[in-house]
């Protein structure tokens, strides 16, 4: 890597220690200018240093004399108070700092210095350096779910996020009701004036706001979402995630944790995930997207249970879950998918999607949007499933299309590990018929380090687009859709009036966490449609930029010292 030269250098006062602190452009280091000497011994230790990505500070602050007054009230160290008068002009940076595994903190550092017009100089270039940051929003738009999974949307953003916005505009949202973000954002909202937009809430809030922004991205750009075969546009404004739901999934798989002050900096740093999103049909007849997990069978069934035990809390997740497993339900049905062609990586290959993954680097290309073309004609000419289909008929307990590894808290690993966030695929997985104890063995797998899918009876294909045919089609009297309750058009629509128990009935289908109203779908992989305020997950000491060291080596400081 070549060196960037020195914009900045001086020797200056960080608490009671000199340092030495040099800027360049990509990089904010210090270190201290003497050797600290063990206290057992007189052999010398070398001074500790301390570097920061320009990319990665917050803000930068004159401290004014009140500041520096209340300090000095706080502190009783004479020393302090020594620095503080001997050199009075001060200077903040707020910078990103990794603590737990995957988890920021905003962190300070003060230098001080005698020189007035030093100061101003440092605090001057700093901030020009910062507004060269393109990609760091100035406006916003937030959206706050005033409950949330553990009623705590509102205090969430009020107390740990809003404080950490020094820049930002903010416009923030209280929503009423459900859908109050989509509808919002799909026809009153004036998108013009943000760089981006931010939801406070859990993964149905993240999905209002994902149908708003890409509906209003379609409208705007006359493009039909209706159509299986239309060529979305890609969203413009990024979308922000402020975790304060009951999993935060989505949140968890794309950043490592569901930290909301981790979130909140991420978006103040203006890091930018590009994300496939998946377009979900019946009969050419658009219903929603997902981002996450499309589930029959047993994850379709657990969210029907669960959804009428809401008054539990999460809680109805494990009772509901409990119950589904016991049933020991399977379905028949014939799915239908385009393997991904010319694609790095399969389900199995160990290799997860992590920040600066390169399976996802690469833009969609004209050369992809012909591959498109052609698997279109061919499903048009060959309803079968031949010309590139693959076809698979049989009973199952499970199918699972997962677009990212849908890992969360309790499932570190998720349904599929090595699922990537924006490589234009998703991963479909197939538990066949088999014993209850060989699905609750593939179920354990999820929370530890097995390979969950090396099992006789469960098969994974990354795919790019795929079509689910149950065994019976769907029969709904307009009596039966009138005496339903309300969400009855959102449960699985049975022949009979007994329980879906099993071949000869339906499961549903959870998008999301949200239940489809049809068994019968087809669905397709829009490439890097959307981008998310964040950078994927890091890895253990993730954190490449010029190697401080460099910038000690000789060279001419502007300017030289605080004396």
């Amino acid at each position: 890597m070549q060196k960037q030269p020195r914009l900045l250098s001086a020797r200056l006062f960080q608490k009671h220690r000199q340092v030495e602190v040099v800027l360049s452009r990509s990089v904010l280091a210090w270190k201290e200018t003497e050797k600290s000497k063990k206290r057992s011994g007189s052999t010398s230790q070398t001074a500790h240093s301390h570097a920061v990505q320009v990319c990665e500070i917050v803000a930068v602050r004159k401290m004014k004399d009140d500041d520096q007054d209340s300090t000095d009230t706080r502190r009783s160290d004479k020393k302090e108070k020594q620095l503080s008068q001997l050199y009075p002009h001060a200077f903040t940076v707020s910078y990103v700092t990794r603590t737990r595994p995957h988890q920021w903190r905003c962190s300070d550092v003060t230098f001080h210095c005698a020189n007035e017009g030093l100061c101003q100089q440092w605090v001057q270039v700093l901030n020009e350096q910062l507004s060269l940051l393109t990609n760091r929003p100035k406006s916003l738009l937030v959206y706050i779910n005033p409950y949330g999974g553990k009623q705590r949307g509102q205090r969430v953003y009020e107390q740990k996020v809003a404080p950490l916005f020094h820049r930002a505009c903010i416009t923030g949202r209280l929503t009423e009701q459900a859908n109050h973000a989509r509808d919002h954002l799909k026809t009153e909202a004036n998108l013009d004036k943000y760089d981006g937009v931010v939801c406070v809430g859990g993964d149905g809030m993240f999905s209002e706001i994902l149908h708003g922004l890409v509906t209003r991205t379609q409208n705007d750009n006359k493009v039909d979402q209706d159509q299986p075969d239309a060529e979305l546009v890609p969203c413009s404004l990024r979308i922000g995630i402020i975790p304060a739901g009951s999993t935060d999934c989505i949140c968890f798989a794309t950043v490592g944790t569901n930290d909301p002050v981790t979130s909140a900096l991420h978006i103040i740093v203006g890091d930018s995930q590009p994300m496939d999103v998946c377009s979900v049909y019946h009969n050419d007849i658009f219903l929603r997207y997902s981002v996450s997990l499309l589930g029959y069978g047993f994850y379709g069934d657990v969210l029907t249970d669960s959804e009428r035990k809401r008054w539990l809390g999460p809680a109805r997740y494990d009772l509901s879950g409990v119950k589904t497993f016991l049933s020991h339900n399977y379905y028949e049905g014939t799915i239908s998918f385009l393997p991904a062609e010319n694609n790095t990586g399969t389900p199995r290959d160990k290799l997860q999607c992590r920040s600066g993954c390169f399976v996802c680097q690469r833009e969609p290309s004209s050369k992809d949007n012909k591959e498109w073309e052609m698997s279109e004609d061919n499903e048009k000419s060959d309803k079968d499933g031949s010309s590139g289909w693959s076809v698979i008929r049989g009973k199952f307990i499970a199918i699972n299309a997962a677009s990212m590894s849908c890992a969360c808290p309790r499932s570190p690993k998720g349904l599929s590990p090595s699922a990537h966030l924006a490589d234009g695929t998703t991963d479909l997985i197939l538990v066949r018929k088999c014993s209850r104890l060989d699905f609750f063995r593939h179920l354990l797998r999820h929370i530890n380090k097995d390979d969950q899918f090396d099992h006789s009876f469960v098969e994974v294909h990354r795919v790019r687009k795929f079509r689910f045919q149950p065994r019976h089609h769907e029969l709904v009297s307009l009596e039966d859709l009138s005496e339903s309750p309300k969400k009855t058009d959102f449960r699985p629509i049975c022949p009979t009036q007994s329980t879906c128990n099993y071949t000869g009935t339906h499961s549903s289908w959870t998008c999301d966490g949200e239940i489809l109203p049809h068994a019968a779908i087809q669905v397709s992989v829009q490439c890097q449609l959307i981008r998310l305020f964040a950078r994927g997950i890091e890895e253990q000491q993730q954190c490449v930029f010029e190697d401080p060291c460099t910038l000690w080596a000789s060279e001419p400081s502007t300017p030289s010292s605080v004396d």
